[in-house]
């Protein structure tokens, strides 16, 4: 998919369609996760500095991701490969490796680029959002022939052509070729990837060592034998947040614990897993990095014994000198639960008894952060909503929207669908009652729709 993120922003914000579009962590911290075309002609991209971003475009858009939205885009793309072959392998939500053979639906170049001509044109009318195809006899060269072909376009390698075309190429088009070692190729006096393949596999282990150098060399060669890995077991679940400044409190640092525990228990239980393995993970001030992991006697998806097992690694950990980031994990994991009957007889003898304990605090996940909204007095600014930019809202009286900005007491909300013009922007105070968090509103209508008029379902070549 062509700036995934940025683009479904665009496509379901008339207003910032053909603008220049950045989304990512927008604290101190933060990292951009996808820049629009638009925004890259000032140079931004994804994982550079948001400090950096803005600098560079200060006139951007800045969003929070909304990653419920992609995820929902993501799976329709994903379910129209899946028609193609039995063989999709998933790289992330907006990529993945297709055996068109293993389908039947292409045996040879002109078979495979009219399947790829047809796809892009599903995913349009699906999604509407654009996709680019690579298409090549092996999973590298379909990789580097998608990245060639962006935006919104396709590109085939007919087989036989592959190191005569690769040999001219800069060594940063190969996979895993970054800049460092792009940087120790040159001063060797290496830029193509021909002078790789000229330079030698012994050249190449000397410079770069016997793992790296002799896997470069064999790429050089076009040589890639990976098949398509249709299923790739989930290991673990696991949620982290990086704190815009680090924590010193340790009360805060607590619960902060435990509402990362309620998040991944969350998407634990959204997969169908249950685990048997609770992982903390804690980075301090001075970017020292600690794990502690807990085995309990069987795998569970209940909330309140993953936040017991992780406040237990908790207190083998010093966090007095400041916390940058903070994470709970689950691995080890199944498909069954087999209940810590202690932890719960635990948890509701603490419910029967004193109520001078610290307040239940319930939590709503927006983006990347978590708001707490329980009657406590941890917070002061759990009392105060907040908006984070590119969310959706809707109001009583002015309908669906989306927050554009928010501060000293105010959200500005521009009003607008994606099947709409333009919209108004209007300002409210923060605790507007009129005023709530809503689900995204579909980019295009259901699929079975969109066929029905004649977009998706005919193929572009015969």
């Amino acid at each position: 998919m062509d700036a995934f993120y940025a683009s479904a922003e665009q496509a379901s914000k008339p207003s910032l369609r053909g603008k220049a579009v950045i989304v990512g962590g927008l604290g101190p911290r933060g990292v951009v996760a996808t820049a629009s075309y638009e925004a890259r002609r000032f140079g931004v991209h994804s994982a550079m500095p948001m400090g950096q971003a803005r600098r560079l475009a200060p006139n951007a858009a800045y969003l929070v991701p909304r990653f419920g939205l992609y995820r929902e885009i993501s799976d329709q793309v994903m379910g129209l490969l899946r028609e193609l072959s039995p063989l999709v392998e998933p790289l992330s939500l907006d990529e993945a490796f297709v055996d068109l053979e293993a389908g039947g639906v292409a045996w040879d170049a002109a078979s495979a680029e009219a399947v790829g001509r047809r796809l892009r044109t599903d995913i349009r009318a699906v999604t509407g959002l654009t996709g680019s195809v690579g298409l090549a006899a092996s999973k590298m060269l379909a990789k580097i022939a998608s990245e060639e072909a962006k935006p919104d376009g396709l590109w085939l390698i007919e087989p036989g052509t592959e190191r005569a075309l690769l040999a001219e190429k800069s060594v940063r088009i190969l996979p895993g070729v970054g800049p460092a070692t792009g940087d120790h190729l040159r001063r060797a006096g290496i830029n193509t990837v021909g002078e790789i393949a000229e330079a030698g596999e012994d050249e190449l282990v000397r410079l770069l060592g016997k793992a790296h150098g002799g896997h470069l060399y064999t790429m050089a060669l076009a040589v890639d034998e990976r098949p398509v890995v249709a299923e790739r077991e989930t290991k673990s679940v696991s949620v982290e947040d990086t704190f815009d400044v680090d924590i010193h409190d340790r009360v805060r640092v607590r619960l902060e614990v435990d509402r990362l525990a309620e998040r991944c228990v969350q998407r634990l239980r959204g997969g169908g897993h249950s685990g048997r393995t609770v992982v903390l993970k804690v980075r301090r001030y001075d970017f020292s990095t600690l794990t502690r992991s807990e085995t309990l006697r069987g795998p569970t998806d209940d909330p309140g014994v993953v936040r017991e097992a992780a406040a237990r690694l908790l207190e083998s950990v010093d966090t007095t000198g400041g916390v940058r980031l903070l994470g709970v994990g689950v691995s080890g994991l199944a498909d069954y639960t087999q209940e810590d009957l202690f932890a719960q007889a635990a948890a509701a003898a603490a419910a029967a008894g004193s109520s001078e304990g610290e307040p239940e605090v319930a939590e709503e996940e927006v983006g990347a952060e978590v708001v707490p909204s329980g009657d406590g007095d941890v917070e002061e600014e759990a009392a105060e909503r907040r908006w984070h930019a590119g969310h959706d809202v809707r109001h009583a009286e002015f309908g669906p929207g989306w927050v554009q900005g928010s501060g000293v007491g105010r959200v500005t909300v521009r009003f607008e669908t994606p099947g709409s013009e333009p919209g108004r922007v209007r300002t409210f105070r923060v605790d507007d009652p009129a005023l709530s968090a809503s689900e995204p509103l579909p980019l295009v209508g259901e699929r079975d729709e969109v066929r029905a008029g004649g977009g998706a379902g005919s193929p572009a070549a015969g």
